[in-house]
């Protein structure tokens, strides 16, 4: 099946001025460098799974493609329009077809609206002509598809558990039938049993909807059993991007192999005997990130030219990228 290329993300930076505690008023602001020229390609149908540790940019990102924070540069062309040089109106038009679920279910609900309503607020926003009747049933629709019973439509949020929640959300971000969904750590605050139900709900939906997905995590695990492709990050930079099997049989990147290597495995005698590769040294301050590979101070593959010079997004083997000078 030929999938098009829906979404490509060119050269992405997202900049924050930010002060010190003691800064005098006429101080000049430092910048946090939270997305550092990430880019990628999306096809229609796939999944790309965001990774790294919490502060890497993942959220930073995702909230930058849909211009919910300021990029200092870069493209977000959606079937080859730039979105980032629309006016808020134009942007408008197109918030439809990308839709966002987020990472604390109860938190980005409304408590004084019922699910109901909640689940209707995007349609009637976007179609503020459409009547009650075709907007209860299109909420009812969609309530079955995530799994959730009709007669609760006039319950609150705190009368569900966090799952439910999270359903409700996934419920809502559905209801405009969109192209592309970005997942922003939707199973991070639930139980292991209650994100396997999440995940799989995901993936059936994405089949029966032929939706695009986002999904961002710091589990690796997760990722892989959802993931079409993966993009590793780290202080905002992209270091390795490749098919999802490719980057767990063979990572290329040091800090991939760290992650990889860290990810449990259920047999305890293989657990217990792996080779677990340990991050050394603290993560740097990314308003004064190190000069060259920002990964170099913590890698023990690090030599003289990685603090001079920042590696190239280099192809380590069929669609398999990765930015490090020795990576074979």
């Amino acid at each position: 099946m030929n999938h098009e290329t829906i979404m490509q993300v060119e050269n992405l930076k997202v900049h924050f001025n930010v002060s010190s505690e003691g800064d005098m008023p006429w101080t000049k602001r430092k910048k946090l460098q939270a997305v550092n020229g990430v880019s990628f390609e999306l096809k229609s149908g796939e999944t790309l799974g965001i990774v790294g540790e919490s502060g890497c940019g993942k959220s930073t990102l995702a909230r930058a493609i849909i211009s919910m924070v300021h990029s200092e540069t870069g493209r977000v062309l959606w079937f080859g329009k730039d979105l980032l040089a629309l006016q808020k109106t134009e942007m408008r038009k197109h918030r439809k077809e990308i839709q966002m679920i987020f990472q604390d279910p109860l938190a980005s609900l409304n408590p004084r609206m019922t699910i109901g309503e909640i689940i209707a607020e995007p349609l009637k926003t976007h179609y503020p002509k459409t009547s009650k009747a075709d907007i209860k049933a299109r909420v009812e629709d969609v309530m079955n598809k995530v799994g959730l019973l009709e007669n609760l439509i006039n319950r609150y949020p705190h009368e569900f558990s966090g799952g439910q929640c999270q359903r409700i959300g996934i419920a809502r971000a559905l209801i405009l039938k969109p192209k592309l969904i970005i997942c922003d750590e939707p199973v991070s605050a639930l139980d292991v049993s209650i994100q396997a139900q999440v995940i799989n709900l995901l993936m059936e939906l994405q089949k029966e909807m032929d939706l695009t997905l986002i999904f961002i995590a710091h589990d690796l695990s997760i990722v892989k059993h959802i993931s079409t492709k993966i993009m590793v990050l780290y202080m905002g930079n992209m270091v390795e991007l490749a098919k999802s099997e490719d980057i767990y049989n063979h990572p290329r990147h040091p800090y991939t192999q760290a992650l990889i290597s860290a990810v449990p495995i259920p047999d305890p005698t293989i657990e217990k005997n792996k080779n677990l590769i340990l991050i050394e040294g603290d993560l740097p301050s990314p308003i004064n990130p190190p000069s060259g590979c920002v990964f170099r101070t913590r890698c023990k593959k690090a030599q003289d030219i990685c603090s001079q010079e920042k590696p190239e997004f280099n192809e380590a083997g069929s669609s398999h990228e990765v930015a490090c000078h020795f990576h074979d």
